[in-house]
């Protein structure tokens, strides 16, 4: 499955308001997306509550992955803008 690491970019990290967002988008999106942190399985990211589980925090490194080409991109733009920014 193709993969892309990229860092978080929202000042709270993966936490509630930008985890809905991502989860928003992946569960619009007909295929299926994961995120997690490098190393590690990644989790749907069409549930907000599991990317929550990831505990990653601004700055940090996390892997998209998906056989999707153009959900890995939508996702992990996502991942990388600071999606609590007023």
């Amino acid at each position: 499955m193709p993969t892309k690491t990229v860092t978080v970019g929202s000042s709270v990290g993966l936490h509630a308001r930008p985890a809905q967002l991502i989860a928003e988008a992946a569960e619009a999106l007909d295929a299926e997306v994961l995120i997690g942190l490098p190393g590690d399985d990644g989790v749907d990211a069409s549930s907000s509550l599991m990317i929550m589980t990831l505990g990653a925090g601004p700055g940090d490194e996390v892997v998209v992955s998906s056989d999707d080409q153009a959900a890995l991109d939508t996702i992990a733009a996502l991942v990388e803008k600071d999606l609590d920014a007023s």
